[in-house]
């Protein structure tokens, strides 16, 4: 019998041409996605378990007296892992930026859209808590099909209903925990426990929050990954033939087609894909994974799951559709740590060891010491010179300060004008003083002298500034 030669990549570009949610007229296609069972989803639902549980209680949870995360735009007030960032850290947010924007291209070059498929908020919020509801209330795939398309009777309207309002009640309580974040456990409780027309625009706000995530989870969906979020856009442009994603190994399975009982598929030309579709089944994007690399793909791993249960089946190897890359793919060698991905690992682990350090080796108190505008030097009657300066000083930490001023590069003596520098927990402090020198030590007209900042005998910081005088 005459074979033909197996193809390399079956030719099946159409569905580059539109969205597989989309139909030819431009009409939404709603994804019925199967209920996913494997090694990867358990390992994915623990993840997402564990992100869940890390966010819900993430509000109540308080280091150093502080918040564990609270981004307060409105005054100004971010927590980051307990410790309290002012706008004068705002140097850090920026390295923090650069370093973001980087690790995430360096990340997805290197190891594609793992964020997309186990640690983004969309995709945990919906496959861990609004899938698995849909399922419990609706059934699996094929059950929801057939409710949907079944004339609206007691049943369907019971199952609808019920439906979302569970989803509006999560929404809500996601809603509150977000607002958590922003406002704080003790701003949140004094809206719900008081009077509701004293706390208007933050009722309007929770209402508000809680609405966004009730649409985004009951009806737009996969269209958030598709449509909206700049991250799957990108990946046409971060992703190369040696990035890792969700792939199928068309050398394998081409050319695909259903078993029959007995045959022989090497004679027939045919690989081990049996066409049975279930990896289009489970896809919570509604792609067909065997068409290569997509936007749409999350890489959520449901399909790996799928196809190595059917594998199993047929008493085929599994690793139909796995972790890989097309370059491993079409030149049919196995996956290995290669030089590239050591090397962006070890950028990737350099900027998370950048970034922890300045985080939290930050100076414990932020000083500013200025000369007073417009003033010179003063000559004493002893004959010492004088500067007058102002100073503002952040306290930055938990508890307060008994801050103390000291010259560290020449001999003299500081006046503080007023009390003691006494610093509380979290605030900002000013005050006056002068800096007194003798004519003999000054070597020119603008000396520059250090001074140290103290708590105690421990130094915090040191600043220099100038001294102004007569000297020549």
């Amino acid at each position: 019998m005459a074979h033909t030669k197996k193809e390399e990549r079956p030719i099946q570009d159409n569905f580059r041409d539109h969205l597989s949610t989309i139909d030819a007229k431009g009409k939404r296609l709603w994804v019925f996605a199967k209920k996913p069972k494997g090694k990867f989803t358990t390992y994915r639902n623990i993840t997402g378990i564990l992100l869940l549980s890390l966010l819900f209680i993430g509000p109540f949870i308080e280091v150093n007296g502080q918040e564990f995360l609270l981004l307060n735009f409105l005054e100004r007030k971010f927590v980051i892992f307990g410790t309290q960032f002012w706008p004068q850290d705002f140097h850090l947010f920026f390295i923090a930026m650069i370093a973001l924007f980087v690790f995430t291209i360096v990340f997805t070059v290197a190891y594609g859209r793992v964020w997309c498929g186990w640690a983004c908020p969309q995709t945990v919020f919906m496959e861990i808590l609004f899938r698995r509801i849909e399922y419990w209330i609706e059934g699996d795939a094929r059950d929801q099909k057939i409710l949907d398309k079944q004339k609206w009777n007691f049943e369907k309207i019971g199952k609808k209903l019920i439906k979302h309002i569970v989803f509006y009640a999560i929404s809500f309580i996601i809603g509150n925990t977000f607002l958590a974040y922003i406002i704080g456990t003790e701003g949140l409780f004094s809206i719900i426990r008081g009077d509701i027309n004293d706390h208007i625009g933050g009722v309007v706000t929770m209402i508000i929050f809680s609405g966004i995530f009730y649409f985004i989870f009951a009806f737009f969906r996969e269209q958030v990954c598709t449509a909206v979020c700049p991250y799957g856009r990108l990946q046409g442009v971060l992703l190369d033939r040696n990035s890792i994603v969700v792939a199928y190994n068309y050398n394998r399975g081409e050319q695909r087609g259903p078993i029959v009982k007995g045959e022989q598929r090497e004679d027939l030309n045919k690989g081990d894909c049996i066409d049975c579709t279930q990896c289009m089944q489970v896809c919570p994007t509604g792609i067909d994974i065997r068409n290569g690399t997509q936007l749409e793909c999350i890489n959520c791993t449901a399909c790996i799951d799928a196809c190595n249960r059917m594998m199993k089946g047929i008493n085929k190897p599994k690793g139909l559709i796995r972790y890989t890359s097309e370059k491993i793919i079409s030149e049919r060698i196995k996956l290995k740590f290669n030089a590239r991905i050591i090397a962006y690992s070890v950028v990737l682990v350099l900027l998370i060891g950048l970034m922890s350090f300045l985080l939290f080796n930050r100076t414990d108190v932020e000083t500013t010491i200025l000369r007073a505008p417009g003033m010179l030097y003063q000559e004493q009657p002893d004959g010492r010179i004088s500067n007058l300066y102002n100073i503002k000083l952040l306290n930055k930490t938990t508890s307060g300060l008994d801050v103390k001023l000291k010259l560290l590069s020449h001999e003299g003596e500081i006046t503080i004008i007023g009390e003691q520098i006494i610093l509380k927990e979290q605030s900002m402090g000013e005050s006056v003083f002068f800096v007194y020198l003798k004519k003999e030590n000054l070597s020119r007209p603008d000396e520059m002298i250090k001074i140290g900042i103290f708590e105690g005998d421990r130094l915090i910081e040191e600043i220099n500034s100038t001294f102004l005088s007569p000297a020549k």
